[in-house]
């Protein structure tokens, strides 16, 4: 199958910068925004522009779906009633891409795992917690269930890279929990070129995990970036409490995809926040 047309539902902070790489190696992409203001964004950076909200009950456009790829990048919202009617509103999407789209990537979260205390890769069980990560696996299921095209599931761990510094979270604060649980993160270049590289290889299908597989602690990594960052650095308790360390072995040996950052601390003192 020779990949022509890309489709990217929702073009924030991931699917923004994923857009404009496709462009720049000679794809059609088509994106959507919820934002009427975002269109001639888009337009400028050679992506043909779509208005669709999800929260509406507004028709979709069906010429928004025709595509060889469509990738679903639209995370619940935080509150628990949004997050409750997440899957239904994803269920407008797949049915319309019914008969368009030949393949499907749904981007979820990593956040689908419980703080068990343990080591989970993509063969392991999850058991959400949190509201949105229920939200998520609900709406991994539902992906599931429609025969109709292949669905292939990235699980991004947390996002960091140009104007999404985390360090400003914790920056200045004391006593901060948890400080010795190992952190699960992935940076914006490795969220595009794993999607790159499935796109490659066209191992579509399977459950992917984007993280990085490096797993300092929060007191490390937090410490060192509020620094080079120039802010103040945060106090940590030293002690972990339920902790998750989230593993890519799919990644690694479906894809073959080769981690552009191998290490936090090298990364830090090299990019710009």
């Amino acid at each position: 199958m020779e990949i022509k047309t890309v489709n990217i539902l929702g073009c924030g902070w991931f699917g923004l910068a994923f857009a404009k790489t496709l462009v720049q190696r000679g794809y059609h992409v088509k994106g959507s925004t919820t934002s009427f203001e975002k269109l001639d964004d888009l337009k400028v950076h050679g992506i043909q522009p779509y208005l669709l909200n999800l929260n509406e009950n507004a028709e979709l456009s069906s010429d928004f779906f025709d595509s060889d790829v469509l990738f679903v990048s639209v995370p619940p919202r935080a509150k628990t009633d949004q997050a409750q009617n997440y899957a239904e509103k994803l269920k407008k999407i797949a049915d319309a891409a019914i008969g368009r789209t030949k393949q499907l990537v749904f981007i979820s979260s990593t956040g689908v795992f419980e703080d068990g205390n343990f080591e989970v890769d993509e063969n392991s069980i999850p058991n959400p917690a949190l509201a949105a990560g229920k939200a998520l696996l609900e709406a991994e299921n539902l992906w599931k269930n429609y025969v109709q095209f292949n669905t292939t599931i990235i699980r991004f761990a947390g996002l960091i890279g140009p104007n999404r510094n985390l360090a400003k979270f914790f920056a200045g604060k004391s006593d901060i929990p948890n400080g010795k649980a190992p952190i699960n993160l992935i940076a914006l270049q490795d969220c595009i070129g794993l999607c790159l590289r499935l796109m490659e290889t066209k191992q579509f299908g399977g459950i992917y995990h984007g993280v990085t597989p490096h797993h300092p602690t929060r007191e490390e990594f937090y410490t060192a970036l509020a620094e080079v960052s120039g802010m103040e650095k945060p106090s940590f308790k030293k002690e972990i409490l339920d902790w998750k360390q989230i593993n890519s072995v799919n990644v690694t040996s479906k894809l073959g995809y080769n981690f552009e950052v191998k290490n936090w601390f090298e990364w830090m003192n090299n990019c710009a926040l």
